[in-house]
């Protein structure tokens, strides 16, 4: 909680955290339109996820690229400009007159997603260098707050949009004009000053030895927020048989809201219990959330996507704290690999349930996330047996 106070307190730590709320607010008003692009194109299940998976494919391609970008630009110049084109680029998906432009728009919107992500997680970790201060975790807990704003607010005003562009547009000029209003504090900071020597070794597989467990629980969990983003209002109108548009958004709502809520406090929770300790019970919490998603009833299913939400809030940067305290690897390497995988499963895993979806339906495709949490809680159980019993590969206070 003294984190979020922390962003509450100044401009310097609010600004790059209304990024992070800028990012999601765009998707979460994105994913309210899918069903209508889905109809609108005639497309079905399988082909979405293509499309889908194109926005993946446009992330992956930027990451290689982002770290030169942020090393000419600077970190905050980066910033403002990936999250302003970020924010025109969502309009292009739904202007779309065709399958494969959907495609393409998709791949140029994952490009600036991908950016702006890589480059607001690494300034706000130059703050805290440069600050001594930590709000990481409660800048995450912003982005989940966007999901809120831009679900939960879309929800309510979407059937005031005949067309569905106008609102996106409504959006957009929300994000840029309150981004390019308070970006001056930041936009300056050009990053990469404090580098230490095993910070500049980059991306190399001799570290996932050390970080395996923690990179396969990243690209499990991480994957189920992305397929919930993407298809939690399918879920509800195609299983649950939900018919009106506002309350067909509430699922992802109930999502990003238990997530907003848990990011705030985790910082505390994990203070007294331990990183391992709290991402065996997210997995467990997540795990009874998906049990209950799959009963299919409108409360039911909305409960569990609060669970869902609410469990895996602590897990992320529980994830991240265990990388940058792991044995023999800098912070700097753990944090960046383990983030690396994790946006992988993010960003694939809504074609995966577009393909699972169009093999079966999308009950089958949420009880692989089921799965995949269960396979979470597993290693993280692992992990703590091998940590209690000595064999020590993180810093002691992150157990």
């Amino acid at each position: 909680m003294n984190s979020l106070l922390l962003i509450l307190s100044k401009w310097r730590y609010f600004a790059p955290a209304w990024v992070f709320a800028s990012l999601n607010i765009m998707a979460g008003t994105w994913v309210l339109y899918i069903p209508h692009v889905k109809k609108k194109l005639a497309i079905d299940d399988g082909q979405l996820g293509i499309a889908l998976f194109c926005l993946s494919l446009g992330a992956l391609v930027m990451i290689p690229m982002a770290s030169t970008i942020t090393k000419a630009a600077g970190l905050g110049k980066t910033t403002i400009m990936a999250i302003t084109v970020y924010a025109l680029a969502f309009l292009l998906p739904l202007i779309a007159p065709s399958y494969i432009t959907l495609c393409m728009a998709l791949f140029v919107t994952g490009l600036m997603l991908s950016l702006t992500d890589i480059a607001m997680n690494a300034l706000v970790s130059e703050i805290e260098k440069e600050d001594e201060v930590h709000f990481m975790s409660a800048s995450h807990g912003f982005f989940s707050l966007g999901g809120v704003l831009g679900a939960g607010i879309g929800s309510l005003v979407i059937s005031k949009f005949e067309v569905p562009v106008v609102h996106m547009v409504f959006a957009a000029i929300g994000v840029i004009i309150t981004n390019v209003l308070i970006a001056k504090v930041y936009i300056s900071i050009r990053g990469g000053e404090r580098e230490e020597e095993g910070e500049k070794k980059g991306f190399h597989l001799r570290l996932l030895k050390p970080l395996l467990g923690l990179t396969i629980i990243a690209f499990l969990i991480m994957g189920s927020e992305g397929a919930i983003e993407h298809w939690s209002k399918l879920y509800l109108q195609d299983i649950v048989k939900v018919t009106s548009e506002e309350m067909a958004g509430i699922g992802f709502v109930a999502f990003s809201a238990t997530m907003t809520l848990g990011r705030f406090f985790g910082d505390a929770v994990s203070r007294r219990f331990g990183s391992l300790t709290i991402v065996i019970g997210g997995c467990l919490v997540g795990l009874l959330g998906f049990l209950s998603i799959l009963n299919a009833q409108l409360v039911s299913s909305v409960v569990g996507f609060g669970l869902v939400g609410l469990g895996f809030s602590v897990i992320i940067p529980e994830l991240f704290r265990l990388a940058g305290n792991a044995k023999g690897v800098s912070s700097a390497e753990g944090i960046s690999f383990v983030a690396g995988f994790g946006y992988v499963g993010f960003l694939a895993s809504p074609a995966i349930l577009g393909f699972l979806a169009d093999y079966g339906t999308l009950r089958l495709s949420f009880t692989s996330l089921l799965v995949a949490t269960i396979i979470a809680m597993l290693i993280s159980s692992f992990l703590k047996r091998k940590a209690d019993g000595g064999r020590k590969e993180f810093g002691e206070k992150a157990i």
